[in-house]
C-alpha cells in the first residue's frame, strides 16, 4: 500500500485515525502497531516476518547491550546487532547483484535467487541500527516495551519511504505525546501538500520521462528536459512522500524531522546535501563517517572517509552500477570543493548556482539510467556531443504540452512563494494578507485533495520510485 491510491486516503486511513483517537491512551502505541503491520502486510505479507524478526532481535539485543554497558560484552552484542540486520539488508538488496558480477567477472552462470526486494528494508534497517548503537553510546536507554520499540521501526508513515526517524528524536513521545487542533490541522495541510506533490507534479513528470525513455530519435533540447524533469520528479517525489509522513506524524502526535530544504538553490553540493534528503545525510554522518575519524585525521584518511560513505551512500538507494557511480561522482565533487575551490564558489555566487545546477542535472542522468551507457548518450546529448538536432517537431510538443508543469515545478523547489508569504506578513498590510490566507488555505487544500483524487480515480500513471530503496 501506498500513501498516493486510493485505498490508503479513503479507506486505511481514516478507520486507523478512528481506531488511533478511539483508543485509551495506553493502547495508542498498540493500535499503531497494529495498523503498521497491516499496512506493510497489504502489498508483502511474506516479509511481515522478516520485519518481526528484525525488531526482535533490535529489542534483545538492545537490552544486552546496556545490561552490560562498560564491558567488552556490551560491544559485541552491538556489533551483532548490527551484523544481524546488515545481513539481512545485504542478502535481500544486494545478492543478486554479487551473483551478476560475480558470472560476470568469472564467465560462469550461476543462478539468480528468487527474491524480491522488501519494500522500506533500507530505512527500517538504518532505524534498528541507530537504535542499538545509540544504547550502547549511552545516548538512549534500552527500550524495556517491546510493543512501543515495534511501533517506532514499523511506524506506517515513515516506514515505506522516510525519513529515517531516529529513536533518540522520539523517544518520549512514544511514552508522551500531544494532540492538538492546531497540530493536526497542521499535520493534515502537510499531508495535502506532499500528496499534490507526489501526484499532480511527480506523476506528471514522469510521464514526460517516460516520453524520453521510449522516444527512439533524441535532440539536445528535449535531453535538457528530460535531465531537468527527472531531477524535479525525483524531488518532487520523494520530498513529497516526506512531507506526507511528517504531516500524518503530527496528526498522530509525533515530530519528525524535515527532510528537505529546497535544495536547488544551494551555492554547493556540501550545501545541496544538507538540503537533500537531510535524516540520510546526517545518518552516515554520524554512523559511518564520524566513527571513520572524519575530518580529524590524516588527509589520506579524510578522503577516505568520504569515499567511503558516498560508496555506501550510492549502493543504498540501489543494487546497480549507476548508483555507485553516481554516489562516487559527488564524492569526487565534495573532495573537489573541500581542498581545491571552496572559496572561490563562496566569491562568485552566479558561477557557484550554475556549477551546482549543472552537476546535479548530470548526476540525476547517472541515477536515472541502470545502463551506464544510456546515460552516457543522454549526457553527451546535452553538450551536442552525439550529432543530434536541437529538436525535433515530436519533442516540441512533449515541450509544449509538459511547459506549464514544468513551470510550476520550477517555482515548487525553489522558495519563491514562502519569501512573498514572508515579504507580505512585513508589511502593513501583513495582519489583512495573513487573514486572507488562512481563510482560503483550506479551500485551496480542498481543492488541491480533490485533483489529486480525480487523478487517483482515473487510473492515472503513479510509479512508485522507492521499491528500489
Amino acid at each position: 500500500m501506498i500513501f498516493s491510491s486510493i485505498t490508503f486516503l479513503y479507506y486505511f486511513l481514516p478507520c486507523v485515525i478512528v481506531l488511533y483517537f478511539a483508543v485509551p491512551k495506553k493502547l495508542k502505541n498498540t493500535a499503531l502497531l497494529i495498523s503498521s503491520l497491516v499496512f506493510y502486510a497489504w502489498g508483502e505479507p511474506k516479509y511481515v516476518m522478516l520485519m518481526a524478526l528484525s525488531i526482535i532481535c533490535g529489542y534483545v539485543l538492545g537490552l544486552l547491550i546496556e545490561r552490560f554497558q562498560g564491558r567488552k560484552l556490551s560491544k559485541a552484542f552491538m556489533i551483532m546487532s548490527v551484523a544481524i540486520s546488515l545481513s539481512f539488508l545485504l542478502f535481500f538488496k544486494y545478492c543478486n547483484f554479487f551473483i551478476e558480477n560475480f558470472n560476470a567477472v568469472m564467465g560462469i552462470s550461476l543462478p539468480l535467487l528468487e527474491i524480491t526486494l522488501p519494500v522500506g528494508i533500507s530505512f527500517y534497517t538504518f532505524q534498528i541500527i541507530s537504535y542499538t548503537v545509540d544504547v550502547y553510546r549511552k545516548n538512549a536507554k534500552a527500550q524495556r516495551n517491546i510493543i512501543d520499540l515495534a511501533a517506532y521501526i514499523s511506524l506506517f508513515p515513515q516506514l515505506i519511504a522516510g525519513p529515517i526517524v531516529r529513536y533518540t528524536d522520539i523517544e518520549m513521545q512514544l511514552r508522551v505525546r500531544t494532540h492538538t487542533i492546531e497540530k493536526i490541522s497542521s499535520g493534515i495541510r502537510l499531508f495535502v501538500i506532499g500528496l499534490s506533490k507526489k501526484i499532480l507534479l511527480a506523476n506528471s513528470l514522469g510521464e514526460l520521462c517516460e516520453y524520453y525513455q521510449n522516444s527512439q530519435e533524441q535532440s539536445i533540447l528535449f535531453c535538457w528536459i528530460y535531465a531537468i524533469a527527472y531531477s524535479l520528479q525525483v524531488y518532487f517525489d520523494f520530498s513529497g512522500y516526506s512531507d506526507m509522513a511528517i504531516g500524518l506524524g503530527r496528526i498522530l502526535g509525533f515530530d519528525f524531522c524535515a527532510n528537505f530544504n529546497y535544495p536547488f538553490i544551494s551555492k554547493s553540493i556540501s550545501e545541496f546535501w544538507r538540503r537533500w534528503h537531510i535524516s540520510l545525510g546526517s545518518w552516515f554522518r554520524d554512523y559511518v563517517y564520524i566513527p571513520l575519524g572524519g575530518n580529524r585525521t590524516s588527509k589520506i584518511k579524510h578522503l577516505r572517509n568520504i569515499f567511503i560513505v558516498w560508496l555506501l551512500t550510492g549502493l543504498w538507494h540501489g543494487a546497480a552500477w549507476n548508483f555507485i557511480i553516481w554516489g562516487l561522482y559527488f564524492a569526487v565533487f565534495l573532495v573537489a570543493e573541500k581542498f581545491l575551490f571552496k572559496n572561490f564558489l563562496k566569491n562568485h555566487e552566479i558561477i557557484s548556482r550554475v556549477y551546482v545546477t549543472l552537476t546535479v542535472l548530470i548526476s540525476f542522468v547517472i541515477f536515472s539510467f541502470t545502463n551506464i551507457k544510456d546515460a552516457g548518450e543522454c549526457i553527451l546529448g546535452m553538450f551536442g556531443f552525439n550529432g543530434n538536432p536541437i529538436i525535433t517537431p515530436e519533442h516540441n510538443y512533449y515541450i509544449r504540452s509538459f511547459g506549464f508543469t514544468l513551470l510550476i515545478a520550477v517555482i515548487g523547489a525553489i522558495p519563491i512563494l514562502p519569501n512573498i508569504y514572508k515579504a507580505l506578513s512585513k508589511t502593513k498590510f501583513g495582519s489583512k494578507a495573513l487573514a486572507v490566507f488562512e481563510l482560503f488555505e483550506p479551500i485551496a487544500l480542498a481543492i488541491l485533495l480533490l485533483l489529486c483524487t480525480s487523478y487517483l480515480v482515473d487510473g492515472s500513471f503513479n510509479p512508485f520510485l522507492y521499491f528500489r530503496f
